[in-house]
């Protein structure tokens, strides 16, 4: 299984970015996706998750209302749309895929067997 990240840069507070990640290896629609992300110095975090097979999706608190995720099955592609970016969402962002995870376990990060490489979004002020 392998998951490949893309779409991260230097933007500035107010723009918007799209995040890519493809995936390849797995029964992809039937997985739980998700975005992780970790700022320098501090812990990775839940940003937002689809799951599988035309399921829920879930989001930060943080992303709510500004950050779309979106997946296509045929492409066996995850985006993660990001609008009204602020310094505070500069992070490296990985994407994460599982099978078998419930609908309370979608933030955690314990929960998601497979992780992509990462990509850095750096919003400046």
């Amino acid at each position: 299984v392998q998951l490949q990240a893309s779409g991260g840069g230097l933007v500035q507070a107010g723009d918007s970015l799209r995040l890519s990640c493809a995936a390849s290896g797995l029964n992809f629609r039937v997985y739980t996706v998700g975005w992780f992300r970790q700022a320098p110095g501090k812990e990775r975090e839940f940003v937002a998750s689809s799951k599988g097979s035309g399921g829920s999706v879930r989001y930060a608190d943080s992303v709510k209302g500004r950050f779309g995720i979106s997946r296509d099955n045929t492409k066996n592609t995850v985006t993660l749309q990001m609008n009204s970016l602020k310094p505070g969402d500069t992070a490296v962002y990985y994407c994460a895929a599982g099978r078998t995870i419930i609908s309370s376990s979608m933030a955690s990060d314990q929960a998601y067997a497979y992780w992509g490489q990462g990509t850095l979004v750096t919003v400046s002020s």
